[in-house]
């Protein structure tokens, strides 16, 4: 393990009392996270986040390799961030048929995929029953393969169309062969900007009462921030410490993950895209505010492998995997490839000087052999 060794440098003197909080092991304070948002300088918060990375993981940077399922992008919202999702009867609406979705799990790569990250839309018309037959169905059919599927937004969704309350949804999900839960859907948790980015999900406080029920009964999660759009770095600091809140007191969540809002096709087409120094500068500020989450992952498909790469020396000790036909950012406008082979992943991650581990969902390490594969336990 390679600590970093160089001196801690800045002309910004409010990171100086930061910098001594984070060598002393001490937790941030939302005025910390807010002087962080608001340095220029991007180059000692990365030190402090890479010194906070190293501490935890050395030198080993995550992948694995995995498969995004969307079943439907049929969509009861009308979310003013999202390019995904469709009314029922408009142009490219679509909803697989059971057997489609499981030949669209069983084609493309050749390689075991060890996950299936499974998330759509809020679709009006099919049952609670269909998504667990989806997940059963699959389970049956790929039993070596961990089952990520449907955000906190649509197990609350689900819930009220099938009258059940969210801990009896979650455990029959659970029961169907659902391993954990992915983290979207979170956007913003302040109220002011969800009322005009997302008003027709959950809101904020049901977003963390939904992930606090599924760690309660046994189920990790992710979960993400969307930034870049509305919001200010204070709701952006709100939402990193009523995370961190939730994770002291369950410890349920395993990653974090920033999401840059691509603007693209959306009725928020009208703003810029992230900055390079906005996404680096996320990566960083979660590394050190979230001092209880095991992961920060750096998304290669919504920062590009580029601005990911870079992230192993700002904080991020994951760049997630190999994806395959990604949907929902695609649509939005991401010029990202939708697939990334495992053999790019690992250049990536030895060219920015880290060492590879290939990892299941719950961060246990892979073993390859030619035809095959094992996780350590």
């Amino acid at each position: 393990m390679t600590m970093v060794t160089h001196p801690f440098e800045t002309d910004d003197a409010r990171l100086n009392p930061i910098k001594d909080k984070v060598l002393a092991g001490e937790r941030l304070n939302e005025a910390d996270a807010l002087a962080l948002y608001a340095t220029g300088d991007i180059l000692a918060v990365g030190w402090l986040a890479n010194w906070v990375r190293e501490r935890m993981h050395g030198d080993t940077a995550y992948f694995n390799v995995n498969r995004h399922i969307n079943p439907t992008n049929v969509c009861v919202a009308a979310c003013r961030l999202c390019a995904f999702g469709r009314k029922k009867d408009a142009p490219g609406a679509y909803t697989m048929a059971l057997e489609e979705a499981f030949q669209t799990a069983a084609s493309g790569y050749t390689e075991a995929i060890t996950e299936f990250h499974i998330v759509g839309g809020l679709h009006p018309d099919l049952p609670f029953q269909y998504f667990l037959d989806l997940v059963a169905g699959l389970k049956e059919r790929f039993p070596q393969v961990h089952m990520k599927a449907f955000t906190m937004v649509e197990v609350a969704y689900l819930a009220k169309r099938a009258k059940l309350t969210i801990r009896e949804t979650l455990e029959k999900m659970k029961e169907a062969g659902v391993d954990s839960l992915p983290g979207g859907g979170a956007e913003i948790f302040s109220d002011r900007v969800r009322h005009i980015i997302c008003d027709h999900k959950i809101d904020g406080e049901q977003w963390l009462d939904t992930a606090r029920m599924a760690h309660q009964i046994g189920l990790k999660s992710n979960a993400t921030m969307l930034y870049g759009h509305i919001e200010n770095d204070e709701d952006r600091v709100d939402h990193l410490l009523k995370l961190r809140a939730l994770q002291d007191e369950t410890g349920g969540f395993q990653t974090f993950i920033p999401l840059a809002f691509h603007p693209a096709n959306t009725p928020l087409q009208h703003l810029f895209t992230t900055t390079g120094m906005d996404d680096i500068k996320q990566i960083a500020v979660s590394r050190l505010v979230l001092d209880n989450f095991p992961h920060i992952k750096s998304y290669w498909q919504m920062m590009t492998p580029k601005i990911a790469q870079i992230s192993l020396r700002f904080g991020a000790d994951d760049i997630d995997g190999t994806v395959v036909e990604e949907k929902i950012y695609h649509d939005a406008g991401a010029t990202t490839p939708q697939g990334l082979r495992r053999h790019d992943l690992m250049r990536l991650i030895k060219e920015a000087g880290r060492e590879p581990v290939e990892r299941d969902t719950l961060y246990r390490p892979v073993t390859r052999t030619e035809t095959s594969f094992t996780v350590s336990v």
